[in-house]
Protein backbone atom coordinates (compact mmCIF):
# COMPACT_ATOMS: atom_id res chain seq x y z
CA UNK A 1 0.00 0.00 0.00
CA UNK A 2 1.05 3.22 -0.60
CA UNK A 3 2.29 5.29 2.38
CA UNK A 4 0.62 8.77 3.02
CA UNK A 5 4.03 10.00 4.09
CA UNK A 6 5.54 9.97 0.34
CA UNK A 7 5.98 13.67 -1.35
CA UNK A 8 5.82 13.91 -4.68
CA UNK A 9 8.60 16.72 -5.47
CA UNK A 10 6.84 19.44 -8.08
CA UNK A 11 9.07 22.16 -9.41
CA UNK A 12 7.44 24.09 -7.15
CA UNK A 13 9.20 22.15 -4.26
CA UNK A 14 12.53 22.03 -6.44
CA UNK A 15 12.61 25.96 -6.35
CA UNK A 16 11.96 25.92 -2.86
CA UNK A 17 15.40 23.70 -1.94
CA UNK A 18 16.65 26.68 -3.95
CA UNK A 19 19.13 24.12 -5.43
CA UNK A 20 22.06 25.23 -7.99
CA UNK A 21 24.99 27.05 -6.51
CA UNK A 22 28.08 27.60 -7.69
CA UNK A 23 30.64 27.08 -5.57
CA UNK A 24 33.00 23.97 -6.33
CA UNK A 25 33.75 22.80 -2.83
CA UNK A 26 30.15 23.46 -1.52
CA UNK A 27 28.46 26.28 -0.07
CA UNK A 28 26.56 27.18 2.86
CA UNK A 29 23.00 28.15 3.25
CA UNK A 30 21.42 29.54 6.49
CA UNK A 31 18.10 28.37 6.84
CA UNK A 32 16.40 29.75 10.04
CA UNK A 33 17.88 32.07 12.07
CA UNK A 34 16.40 30.19 15.25
CA UNK A 35 14.10 27.23 15.53
CA UNK A 36 14.08 28.18 19.91
CA UNK A 37 15.95 25.74 20.54
CA UNK A 38 19.66 24.20 20.49
CA UNK A 39 19.61 21.07 18.57
CA UNK A 40 21.29 18.16 20.40
CA UNK A 41 19.20 15.31 18.53
CA UNK A 42 17.66 15.50 15.32
CA UNK A 43 16.02 12.90 12.95
CA UNK A 44 14.56 13.59 9.28
CA UNK A 45 11.11 11.44 9.21
CA UNK A 46 9.48 10.48 5.97
CA UNK A 47 7.48 12.90 5.27
CA UNK A 48 10.14 15.84 5.03
CA UNK A 49 9.67 17.26 8.33
CA UNK A 50 13.09 17.52 10.71
CA UNK A 51 12.84 16.71 14.85
CA UNK A 52 14.80 18.57 16.89
CA UNK A 53 15.34 18.46 20.65
CA UNK A 54 17.54 19.58 23.13
CA UNK A 55 17.39 18.53 27.28
CA UNK A 56 14.60 19.71 29.20
CA UNK A 57 16.55 21.06 31.75
CA UNK A 58 18.41 23.46 30.53
CA UNK A 59 16.14 26.53 31.32
CA UNK A 60 14.01 29.01 29.36
CA UNK A 61 14.56 28.16 25.77
CA UNK A 62 13.17 30.80 22.88
CA UNK A 63 9.77 29.29 22.29
CA UNK A 64 7.05 28.45 24.35
CA UNK A 65 5.38 24.99 24.67
CA UNK A 66 1.84 24.13 22.99
CA UNK A 67 -0.78 25.50 24.89
CA UNK A 68 1.63 26.64 27.48
CA UNK A 69 2.35 23.21 29.03
CA UNK A 70 4.71 23.56 31.88
CA UNK A 71 7.10 21.16 33.79
CA UNK A 72 8.41 21.48 37.05
CA UNK A 73 12.64 21.00 37.25
CA UNK A 74 14.30 19.11 39.88
CA UNK A 75 15.44 22.44 41.54
CA UNK A 76 11.71 23.80 41.57
CA UNK A 77 11.48 26.29 38.53
CA UNK A 78 8.41 26.35 36.59
CA UNK A 79 9.84 25.81 32.77
CA UNK A 80 6.93 26.48 30.30
CA UNK A 81 9.32 26.90 27.16
CA UNK A 82 9.62 24.13 24.75
CA UNK A 83 12.63 22.05 24.29
CA UNK A 84 11.56 19.69 20.84
CA UNK A 85 10.48 20.93 17.37
CA UNK A 86 9.24 20.08 14.10
CA UNK A 87 10.66 21.98 11.19
CA UNK A 88 9.21 21.32 8.07
CA UNK A 89 12.21 21.77 5.28
CA UNK A 90 9.83 22.61 2.25
CA UNK A 91 8.12 25.57 4.22
CA UNK A 92 10.29 26.52 7.03
CA UNK A 93 8.12 26.54 9.62
CA UNK A 94 8.82 25.68 13.23
CA UNK A 95 5.94 23.75 15.07
CA UNK A 96 7.27 23.38 18.95
CA UNK A 97 6.22 20.06 20.32
CA UNK A 98 6.13 18.46 23.96
CA UNK A 99 9.01 16.38 25.72
CA UNK A 100 8.55 16.62 29.20
CA UNK A 101 10.92 14.12 30.32
CA UNK A 102 14.83 14.75 30.53
CA UNK A 103 16.08 13.68 27.26
CA UNK A 104 20.07 15.26 27.81
CA UNK A 105 22.59 12.53 25.78
CA UNK A 106 19.69 10.14 25.16
CA UNK A 107 19.44 8.28 21.86
CA UNK A 108 17.04 7.27 18.89
CA UNK A 109 15.53 5.43 15.60
CA UNK A 110 13.45 5.12 13.11
CA UNK A 111 10.75 2.51 13.43
CA UNK A 112 9.96 0.28 10.06
CA UNK A 113 6.37 2.17 10.47
CA UNK A 114 8.18 5.76 10.05
CA UNK A 115 7.68 6.39 13.86
CA UNK A 116 10.37 8.23 15.82
CA UNK A 117 11.10 5.92 19.12
CA UNK A 118 13.68 7.74 21.25
CA UNK A 119 14.87 6.11 24.25
CA UNK A 120 17.11 7.41 27.59
CA UNK A 121 18.46 10.24 29.20
CA UNK A 122 19.15 12.03 32.51
CA UNK A 123 17.05 12.36 35.73
CA UNK A 124 13.17 11.80 35.22
CA UNK A 125 14.04 10.61 31.47
CA UNK A 126 16.93 7.71 32.45
CA UNK A 127 14.17 4.83 31.74
CA UNK A 128 11.70 6.30 29.02
CA UNK A 129 10.77 5.89 25.76
CA UNK A 130 8.98 8.12 23.77
CA UNK A 131 8.08 8.13 20.38
CA UNK A 132 6.72 10.57 17.96
CA UNK A 133 4.16 9.52 14.80
CA UNK A 134 4.91 11.68 11.38
CA UNK A 135 1.52 13.89 11.13
CA UNK A 136 0.40 17.61 11.36
CA UNK A 137 -0.30 17.70 14.28
CA UNK A 138 0.99 14.71 16.63
CA UNK A 139 3.34 15.15 19.47
CA UNK A 140 5.46 13.01 21.33
CA UNK A 141 4.30 10.00 23.51
CA UNK A 142 6.03 9.26 27.18
CA UNK A 143 6.67 6.32 29.23
CA UNK A 144 8.92 6.85 31.73
CA UNK A 145 9.13 3.06 32.52
CA UNK A 146 9.86 2.03 28.37
CA UNK A 147 13.71 0.59 29.49
CA UNK A 148 14.40 -1.84 32.44
CA UNK A 149 17.69 -0.19 33.33
CA UNK A 150 18.50 4.03 32.82
CA UNK A 151 20.40 4.79 29.60
CA UNK A 152 22.61 7.58 29.56
CA UNK A 153 24.50 8.15 26.49
CA UNK A 154 23.66 4.76 24.54
CA UNK A 155 23.54 3.80 21.40
CA UNK A 156 20.46 2.53 19.55
CA UNK A 157 20.40 0.14 16.36
CA UNK A 158 17.67 -1.27 14.47
CA UNK A 159 17.58 -4.96 13.80
CA UNK A 160 16.39 -7.27 11.05
CA UNK A 161 13.30 -7.82 12.72
CA UNK A 162 12.32 -4.15 13.39
CA UNK A 163 12.87 -4.15 17.18
CA UNK A 164 15.97 -2.00 18.61
CA UNK A 165 18.83 -2.84 20.34
CA UNK A 166 19.68 -0.30 23.23
CA UNK A 167 23.71 -0.82 24.11
CA UNK A 168 25.54 0.61 27.32
CA UNK A 169 25.24 3.87 28.92
CA UNK A 170 26.46 5.44 31.43
CA UNK A 171 27.45 2.12 34.54
CA UNK A 172 25.46 0.05 32.23
CA UNK A 173 27.60 -2.68 30.77
CA UNK A 174 24.95 -4.24 29.03
CA UNK A 175 22.42 -4.44 26.14
CA UNK A 176 17.94 -4.60 26.22
CA UNK A 177 15.24 -4.61 23.82
CA UNK A 178 12.56 -2.04 22.72
CA UNK A 179 9.42 -1.53 21.83
CA UNK A 180 8.80 -3.75 25.21
CA UNK A 181 5.84 -6.72 24.10
CA UNK A 182 4.46 -9.07 25.99
CA UNK A 183 7.90 -11.54 25.43
CA UNK A 184 10.02 -11.70 28.67
CA UNK A 185 12.42 -11.70 27.00
CA UNK A 186 11.63 -7.90 25.87
CA UNK A 187 12.12 -7.44 30.23
CA UNK A 188 15.63 -8.60 30.80
CA UNK A 189 18.93 -7.13 30.48
CA UNK A 190 21.39 -8.64 29.07
CA UNK A 191 25.57 -8.69 30.28
CA UNK A 192 28.12 -7.57 27.48
CA UNK A 193 31.27 -7.83 29.26
CA UNK A 194 32.41 -5.65 26.55
CA UNK A 195 31.60 -2.23 27.45
CA UNK A 196 33.34 -3.53 30.98
CA UNK A 197 36.41 -4.31 29.51
CA UNK A 198 36.92 -0.97 27.37
CA UNK A 199 36.06 1.32 29.94
CA UNK A 200 38.92 3.43 31.29
CA UNK A 201 39.19 6.18 33.92
CA UNK A 202 36.90 8.92 32.21
CA UNK A 203 34.89 5.91 30.60
CA UNK A 204 36.04 6.84 26.69
CA UNK A 205 33.54 3.92 25.53
CA UNK A 206 29.95 5.74 26.44
CA UNK A 207 28.16 6.16 22.50
CA UNK A 208 29.86 2.71 21.89
CA UNK A 209 29.58 2.56 17.81
CA UNK A 210 27.34 0.20 16.97
CA UNK A 211 26.27 -1.07 13.26
CA UNK A 212 24.46 -3.86 11.82
CA UNK A 213 26.76 -6.49 10.15
CA UNK A 214 25.12 -8.54 6.70
CA UNK A 215 25.50 -11.47 8.18
CA UNK A 216 23.08 -10.15 10.61
CA UNK A 217 25.75 -10.04 13.68
CA UNK A 218 26.22 -6.54 15.49
CA UNK A 219 29.57 -4.88 14.96
CA UNK A 220 30.47 -3.06 18.30
CA UNK A 221 33.42 -0.57 18.68
CA UNK A 222 34.62 1.28 22.14
CA UNK A 223 37.33 3.40 22.88
CA UNK A 224 39.78 1.03 20.32
CA UNK A 225 38.56 -2.45 19.93
CA UNK A 226 35.67 -3.95 18.82
CA UNK A 227 34.46 -7.01 18.50
CA UNK A 228 31.04 -9.20 16.24
CA UNK A 229 28.25 -9.86 18.65
CA UNK A 230 25.52 -12.26 18.00
CA UNK A 231 22.57 -10.43 20.12
CA UNK A 232 20.54 -13.58 19.40
CA UNK A 233 22.40 -15.53 21.68
CA UNK A 234 24.46 -13.47 23.98
CA UNK A 235 28.11 -14.06 22.70
CA UNK A 236 30.63 -12.89 21.10
CA UNK A 237 31.66 -14.74 17.99
CA UNK A 238 34.37 -12.58 16.75
CA UNK A 239 37.00 -10.98 18.93
CA UNK A 240 40.28 -10.79 17.10
CA UNK A 241 39.23 -7.57 15.40
CA UNK A 242 43.13 -6.04 16.08
CA UNK A 243 42.95 -2.69 18.51
CA UNK A 244 42.74 0.44 16.37
CA UNK A 245 46.33 1.91 16.43
CA UNK A 246 47.62 5.35 17.43
CA UNK A 247 46.42 5.45 20.73
CA UNK A 248 43.60 7.74 20.91
CA UNK A 249 40.31 6.91 21.70
CA UNK A 250 37.69 7.55 19.41
CA UNK A 251 34.34 7.40 21.59
CA UNK A 252 32.46 10.07 24.07
CA UNK A 253 33.86 12.30 25.64
CA UNK A 254 36.77 11.66 22.83
CA UNK A 255 34.51 11.90 20.37
CA UNK A 256 35.14 10.81 17.18
CA UNK A 257 32.32 9.63 14.90
CA UNK A 258 31.75 6.30 12.65
CA UNK A 259 29.95 4.86 9.59
CA UNK A 260 29.34 1.66 7.49
CA UNK A 261 30.71 2.42 4.46
CA UNK A 262 28.40 1.81 1.62
CA UNK A 263 26.94 -1.39 0.75
CA UNK A 264 27.67 -3.07 -2.78
CA UNK A 265 25.29 -5.10 -3.66
CA UNK A 266 24.78 -8.35 -5.81
CA UNK A 267 23.34 -7.70 -9.72
CA UNK A 268 20.88 -10.71 -9.78
CA UNK A 269 17.61 -11.37 -8.08
CA UNK A 270 19.23 -14.56 -6.76
CA UNK A 271 22.21 -12.97 -5.23
CA UNK A 272 21.34 -13.43 -1.76
CA UNK A 273 25.06 -13.45 -0.05
CA UNK A 274 25.86 -11.04 2.31
CA UNK A 275 28.25 -8.18 0.92
CA UNK A 276 31.80 -7.29 2.46
CA UNK A 277 31.03 -4.78 4.98
CA UNK A 278 34.12 -2.13 6.04
CA UNK A 279 33.85 0.57 8.67
CA UNK A 280 35.48 4.01 8.97
CA UNK A 281 36.37 5.53 12.23
CA UNK A 282 37.54 9.41 12.09
CA UNK A 283 38.88 11.26 14.91
CA UNK A 284 38.67 12.02 18.80
CA UNK A 285 41.48 12.51 21.25
CA UNK A 286 43.84 11.57 23.80
CA UNK A 287 42.67 9.22 26.26
CA UNK A 288 43.61 11.94 28.90
CA UNK A 289 42.34 14.83 26.87
CA UNK A 290 39.27 15.19 29.42
CA UNK A 291 41.01 15.64 32.63
CA UNK A 292 43.57 17.71 31.01
CA UNK A 293 41.02 20.29 29.55
CA UNK A 294 39.71 20.00 33.34
CA UNK A 295 42.79 21.40 34.04
CA UNK A 296 43.03 24.42 31.47
CA UNK A 297 45.05 22.17 28.82
CA UNK A 298 43.71 21.63 25.27
CA UNK A 299 45.20 18.58 24.09
CA UNK A 300 45.36 18.67 20.07
CA UNK A 301 42.57 16.37 18.27
CA UNK A 302 43.63 13.16 16.50
CA UNK A 303 43.55 13.90 12.35
CA UNK A 304 43.36 10.45 11.91
CA UNK A 305 41.31 7.78 10.20
CA UNK A 306 41.00 3.85 10.42
CA UNK A 307 39.21 1.67 8.00
CA UNK A 308 38.81 -1.72 9.04
CA UNK A 309 37.13 -4.15 6.64
CA UNK A 310 34.93 -6.60 9.26
CA UNK A 311 33.79 -9.28 6.95
CA UNK A 312 37.42 -10.28 6.14
CA UNK A 313 39.20 -13.19 7.37
CA UNK A 314 42.22 -11.40 8.71
CA UNK A 315 41.28 -7.87 9.48
CA UNK A 316 43.61 -5.48 9.44
CA UNK A 317 43.23 -1.59 10.30
CA UNK A 318 44.12 0.58 6.90
CA UNK A 319 44.92 4.08 8.71
CA UNK A 320 44.75 7.32 6.75
CA UNK A 321 45.04 11.19 7.54
CA UNK A 322 42.67 14.14 7.87
CA UNK A 323 44.06 17.33 6.59
CA UNK A 324 42.20 18.69 10.04
CA UNK A 325 42.34 17.73 13.37
CA UNK A 326 38.63 17.03 14.82
CA UNK A 327 37.35 16.11 18.05
CA UNK A 328 33.30 15.85 18.06
CA UNK A 329 33.25 15.89 14.11
CA UNK A 330 29.75 14.21 12.52
CA UNK A 331 30.29 11.42 9.72
CA UNK A 332 27.39 11.57 6.99
CA UNK A 333 27.28 9.39 4.24
CA UNK A 334 25.91 10.97 0.72
CA UNK A 335 23.75 9.71 -1.82
CA UNK A 336 27.24 9.37 -4.45
CA UNK A 337 28.64 7.03 -1.57
CA UNK A 338 31.51 9.58 -0.32
CA UNK A 339 31.44 10.94 3.36
CA UNK A 340 31.21 14.53 4.77
CA UNK A 341 33.29 15.23 7.79
CA UNK A 342 31.41 18.40 9.40
CA UNK A 343 31.35 20.37 12.84
CA UNK A 344 33.66 19.98 15.74
CA UNK A 345 36.75 21.27 17.17
CA UNK A 346 40.32 21.02 16.60
CA UNK A 347 41.48 20.68 20.78
CA UNK A 348 40.30 19.34 23.65
CA UNK A 349 37.32 16.96 24.12
CA UNK A 350 33.71 16.74 24.37
CA UNK A 351 31.49 18.21 27.33
CA UNK A 352 30.75 21.59 28.58
CA UNK A 353 33.71 24.51 28.12
CA UNK A 354 36.27 21.54 27.39
CA UNK A 355 36.94 22.51 23.42
CA UNK A 356 38.78 24.97 21.81
CA UNK A 357 39.02 26.46 18.51
CA UNK A 358 36.16 25.09 16.36
CA UNK A 359 36.83 23.83 13.02
CA UNK A 360 34.53 25.23 10.48
CA UNK A 361 35.62 23.58 7.55
CA UNK A 362 33.92 20.47 6.20
CA UNK A 363 35.94 17.84 4.71
CA UNK A 364 34.78 15.55 1.81
CA UNK A 365 36.00 12.19 1.50
CA UNK A 366 36.49 9.84 -1.09
CA UNK A 367 36.12 6.13 -0.07
CA UNK A 368 36.95 4.82 -3.72
CA UNK A 369 40.08 7.17 -3.57
CA UNK A 370 41.30 7.23 -0.52
CA UNK A 371 41.09 11.11 -0.70
CA UNK A 372 40.79 14.00 1.59
CA UNK A 373 39.09 17.83 0.62
CA UNK A 374 38.31 20.57 2.01
CA UNK A 375 35.32 22.29 1.40
CA UNK A 376 34.07 26.13 2.16
CA UNK A 377 33.63 27.10 5.71
CA UNK A 378 30.61 27.92 7.90
CA UNK A 379 30.79 31.34 9.65
CA UNK A 380 29.26 29.36 12.79
CA UNK A 381 31.17 27.47 15.35
CA UNK A 382 29.33 23.42 15.48
CA UNK A 383 30.94 22.21 18.73
CA UNK A 384 29.45 20.02 21.66
CA UNK A 385 26.15 19.05 21.26
CA UNK A 386 25.89 19.99 17.50
CA UNK A 387 23.99 17.74 14.93
CA UNK A 388 24.04 17.17 11.26
CA UNK A 389 21.67 14.91 9.14
CA UNK A 390 21.45 14.21 4.87
CA UNK A 391 18.31 15.80 3.82
CA UNK A 392 15.90 14.34 0.71
CA UNK A 393 17.49 16.92 -1.50
CA UNK A 394 21.33 15.88 -0.74
CA UNK A 395 22.08 18.50 0.86
CA UNK A 396 23.29 18.57 5.08
CA UNK A 397 21.19 20.16 7.49
CA UNK A 398 23.65 20.97 10.29
CA UNK A 399 22.24 22.51 13.51
CA UNK A 400 22.70 22.96 17.46
CA UNK A 401 25.97 23.63 19.28
CA UNK A 402 25.79 24.28 23.31
CA UNK A 403 29.13 23.58 25.28
CA UNK A 404 27.13 25.28 28.18
CA UNK A 405 25.03 24.28 31.00
CA UNK A 406 22.60 26.22 30.32
CA UNK A 407 21.10 28.55 27.27
CA UNK A 408 24.06 31.18 27.65
CA UNK A 409 24.39 33.45 24.61
CA UNK A 410 27.65 35.19 26.30
CA UNK A 411 30.09 32.89 26.42
CA UNK A 412 32.99 32.65 23.96
CA UNK A 413 31.21 29.72 22.53
CA UNK A 414 27.52 30.36 23.15
CA UNK A 415 24.37 28.65 22.73
CA UNK A 416 23.34 28.44 19.01
CA UNK A 417 19.62 28.24 18.20
CA UNK A 418 20.68 28.41 13.91
CA UNK A 419 19.90 25.80 11.69
CA UNK A 420 22.34 25.86 8.18
CA UNK A 421 22.25 23.64 5.26
CA UNK A 422 25.40 22.84 3.63
CA UNK A 423 25.59 21.77 -0.28
CA UNK A 424 28.06 19.69 -1.34
CA UNK A 425 30.30 20.36 -4.53
CA UNK A 426 27.86 17.64 -6.48
CA UNK A 427 25.24 20.19 -6.84
CA UNK A 428 27.20 22.45 -8.46
CA UNK A 429 28.73 20.13 -10.92
CA UNK A 430 26.10 19.87 -13.83
CA UNK A 431 22.79 18.93 -14.31
CA UNK A 432 21.07 16.90 -12.02
CA UNK A 433 19.40 13.50 -13.06
CA UNK A 434 15.68 13.86 -12.10
CA UNK A 435 13.06 10.19 -11.32
CA UNK A 436 10.27 10.01 -13.31
CA UNK A 437 8.48 7.18 -12.34
CA UNK A 438 9.41 3.69 -10.77
CA UNK A 439 8.05 0.77 -10.08
CA UNK A 440 7.17 -0.72 -7.45
CA UNK A 441 6.18 3.28 -6.83
CA UNK A 442 7.25 3.30 -2.96
CA UNK A 443 6.83 -0.37 -1.06
CA UNK A 444 9.33 -2.74 -2.04
CA UNK A 445 9.74 -6.43 -1.50
CA UNK A 446 13.29 -8.18 -0.39
CA UNK A 447 15.07 -8.91 -3.70
CA UNK A 448 11.73 -7.58 -5.77
CA UNK A 449 13.03 -6.20 -9.64
CA UNK A 450 13.17 -2.76 -9.47
CA UNK A 451 12.58 -0.47 -12.65
CA UNK A 452 13.21 3.41 -12.64
CA UNK A 453 13.09 5.72 -15.16
CA UNK A 454 15.20 9.15 -15.05
CA UNK A 455 15.88 12.52 -17.55
CA UNK A 456 19.25 14.01 -17.75
CA UNK A 457 19.99 17.16 -19.60
CA UNK A 458 23.51 16.10 -20.47
CA UNK A 459 23.99 12.44 -22.04
CA UNK A 460 24.07 9.89 -19.84
CA UNK A 461 27.34 7.60 -19.41
CA UNK A 462 25.37 4.25 -19.01
CA UNK A 463 28.72 2.86 -17.23
CA UNK A 464 28.50 6.00 -14.85
CA UNK A 465 24.95 5.30 -13.35
CA UNK A 466 23.71 3.79 -10.00
CA UNK A 467 21.31 3.68 -7.39
CA UNK A 468 21.60 4.08 -3.87
CA UNK A 469 19.33 3.44 -0.56
CA UNK A 470 19.68 6.00 2.54
CA UNK A 471 18.50 5.13 5.87
CA UNK A 472 17.42 8.42 7.53
CA UNK A 473 19.62 8.25 10.97
CA UNK A 474 19.60 9.80 13.91
CA UNK A 475 22.17 12.00 14.95
CA UNK A 476 23.68 13.00 18.47
CA UNK A 477 27.21 13.50 19.93
CA UNK A 478 28.55 12.94 16.54
CA UNK A 479 27.00 9.63 15.59
CA UNK A 480 24.52 8.72 13.42
CA UNK A 481 22.59 5.99 14.97
CA UNK A 482 21.34 3.36 12.20
CA UNK A 483 22.84 5.27 9.30
CA UNK A 484 22.86 2.96 6.07
CA UNK A 485 23.74 3.30 2.56
CA UNK A 486 23.19 0.41 -0.12
CA UNK A 487 24.07 0.48 -3.92
CA UNK A 488 22.17 -1.84 -5.77
CA UNK A 489 22.52 -4.23 -8.24
CA UNK A 490 21.95 -3.27 -11.50
CA UNK A 491 21.17 -5.63 -14.66
CA UNK A 492 21.29 -3.02 -17.12
CA UNK A 493 20.62 1.03 -18.14
CA UNK A 494 18.57 1.35 -20.89
CA UNK A 495 18.14 4.50 -23.26
CA UNK A 496 14.94 4.75 -24.33
CA UNK A 497 14.97 8.49 -25.84
CA UNK A 498 17.34 11.45 -26.68
CA UNK A 499 17.24 12.69 -22.51
CA UNK A 500 15.19 9.40 -20.73
CA UNK A 501 16.74 6.12 -19.72
CA UNK A 502 15.71 3.58 -17.37
CA UNK A 503 17.53 1.80 -14.92
CA UNK A 504 16.51 -1.99 -14.31
CA UNK A 505 17.89 -2.70 -10.61
CA UNK A 506 17.01 -5.42 -7.68
CA UNK A 507 16.00 -4.35 -3.87
CA UNK A 508 18.08 -5.63 -1.09
CA UNK A 509 17.83 -9.16 -0.70
CA UNK A 510 17.42 -9.44 2.98
CA UNK A 511 16.88 -7.78 6.58
CA UNK A 512 20.68 -8.07 7.62
CA UNK A 513 21.24 -6.09 4.68
CA UNK A 514 18.57 -3.49 4.64
CA UNK A 515 16.34 -3.46 7.83
CA UNK A 516 12.52 -2.96 7.04
CA UNK A 517 11.75 0.72 7.40
CA UNK A 518 12.04 3.56 5.05
CA UNK A 519 14.67 4.97 3.19
CA UNK A 520 15.96 7.53 0.28
CA UNK A 521 16.37 6.69 -3.39
CA UNK A 522 18.68 8.49 -5.25
CA UNK A 523 19.71 7.81 -8.58
CA UNK A 524 23.65 8.87 -9.56
CA UNK A 525 25.01 9.60 -12.67
CA UNK A 526 28.70 11.17 -12.83
CA UNK A 527 28.37 11.16 -9.15
CA UNK A 528 25.64 13.57 -9.15
CA UNK A 529 22.52 12.50 -7.33
CA UNK A 530 18.73 13.47 -8.00
CA UNK A 531 16.10 14.49 -4.95
CA UNK A 532 15.81 11.60 -3.19
CA UNK A 533 12.49 9.36 -3.31
CA UNK A 534 11.01 8.07 -0.21
CA UNK A 535 10.40 4.27 -0.56
CA UNK A 536 9.40 1.84 2.18
CA UNK A 537 10.81 -1.97 2.34
CA UNK A 538 9.01 -4.74 4.03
Amino acid sequence: MESKYVIVFSALIFSLFNLGETATTGNWKLLKKSIGISAMHTQLLPNDRVIMFDRTDFGQSKITLPKERCRKLADGRIDCSAHSVELNLVNRNVRPLTVLTDTWCSSGALAPDGMLIQSGGSNDGERAVRTFRPCASCDWKEDQKGLVVPRWYASNQILPNGKFIVVGGRGQFNYEFIPKSASKLDFKVFALPFLKETRDAVENNLYPFTHLSPDGNLFIFANTKSILFDYKNNRVVRNDYPVMPGGVSRNYPSTGSSVLLPLKLGSSKSTIGAPEAEVLICGGAPPNSYISAIKGTFLPAANSCGRLMITAKQPKWEMEQMPIERVMGDMILLPSGDVLIINGAKKGTAGWYLAREPVLNPVLYQPKLHKFEIMEPSKIPRMYHSTAVLITDGRVLVAGSNPNKNYNFTEQFPTELSVEVFSPPYLSSGPRPQISWAIPETQLSYKQPISIGFTSKKKADLGNVYVTMVAPSFNTHSFSMNQRMMVLGINQVRQVSRKSYVIDCFAPAIPNIAPPGYYLLFVVHNGIPSLGRWIHIS
